[in-house]
Parts: C-alpha cells; structure tokens; sequence
C-alpha cells in the first residue's frame, strides 16, 4: 500500500509541475517573445494595413471577387480546394482523379477568357490549387498573364502595371520568384487613384 500512495503522490506531483510549466509558464514566455519589438507585427498575423484599417493578411491569400466580372481590376491568387465546410485544405485528388482533370480544364478555359488569350498559355498555378488553399502568392507567369486586363480595366499603362508586379515579386517562401496578390493589387488600386 506504501508504495502505491508513494506511486501517486509522484504521479500527482509530475501533473502539477507539467501542467505550470506547459500550461502557464510557456505560453506566457511565447507571448512574452511576441511583443519584442519587429517581431510584434509578425505575431499578430502579419496584418497589411491601408489609412490604418485593416485589409488583409501578407500570408494568407483571398481571391478578390470582383463586383462586375467585365471591368475585374484585381489580379487574382490561385484557386481554393476550400469551401463552406473545410475553410482551408487541398482536395487530396491526384493527377488523374477525372473530377480534378475536368476541373481544371474548367479553370483553364474560365482564365483564358477572362484573360483573352488561348488555354494553353494559362500557367499550371493559375489551374491548380495549392495544398492549403490560402497561398498569398501567384507565380510570375500568373501575373504577367493578368497585366494586360488590369491596366486596360484601371487606365494605367501596362509598363506601369508590370513595374508593381515586379516590384511586388520576391523570393520569399522556398526561393521561387512569387508576386504577393494583396500587395499588388493595393498598389495597383493606389497608383490608378483607389478608383476600384
């Protein structure tokens, strides 16, 4: 009997320590980290501010909707396996799943229009969803792709769009050149006057 009550007295003592240590002290340490300075901003989500409203996140991308599909003046991230049910998620559907193949095509055809050229020059992140859904970044291809519409739609020349879309590419990520969406279109809708 001694030793089961010795047994549960350290047991008892072990969830004690545990749960202080994991449970109070560490998110208090982690919180306290966050508010050091130039790590704050970056803790709270990465919050893109304009005129001090908040209107997005750097890391989460949102395809903007446009209100009238014919004068759409925002470039567009990449499509979304998400829904109503699952906010962030892929399909989980392989190359040859004849729903996603046909989705695609969909996609593509969609895109082609919208852009005015033929299918087979839509790049494959335009097409594909990403495995959470909610990448903040197109590839180069995607942008330059999309150009031609936003400046015809915003007024602004297309040189000028294609200098924001280059200012906006960075490394960021896994090395590959990719155009934040968010970004962009805030300086697109700033340089053509914040019209749309």
């Amino acid at each position: 009997m001694n030793t089961l009550v010795k047994q549960t007295w350290a047991g008892l003592r072990v969830l004690i320590v545990m749960t202080v240590l994991l449970g109070v002290i560490y998110p208090l340490a982690v919180w306290a980290i966050a508010r050091i300075p130039g790590l704050e901003g970056h803790a709270e989500g990465s919050v893109v501010t304009q005129n001090g409203q908040a209107v997005g996140s750097s890391l989460i991308g949102v395809d903007p909707v446009p209100a009238d599909p014919a004068k759409d003046p925002w470039f567009h991230n990449r499509p979304s396996a998400a829904g109503p049910s699952m906010p962030s998620g892929a399909s989980n559907k392989g190359p040859y799943n004849e729903d996603l193949v046909k989705t695609i095509g969909e996609r593509k055809d969609a895109i082609a229009k919208r852009e005015g050229v033929s299918p087979d020059q839509v790049p494959p992140d335009a097409v594909t969803a990403s495995g959470s859904g909610l990448d903040p970044a197109i590839s180069v291809a995607y942008a330059d792709l999309q150009i031609a519409r936003v400046a015809r739609v915003t007024g602004l020349p297309a040189d000028r769009v294609k200098q924001l879309v280059e200012a906006n590419t960075s490394g960021a990520g896994i090395g590959l050149p990719g155009v934040n969406v968010l970004q962009l279109n805030l300086a697109v809708q700033g340089a053509a006057g914040g019209a749309h």
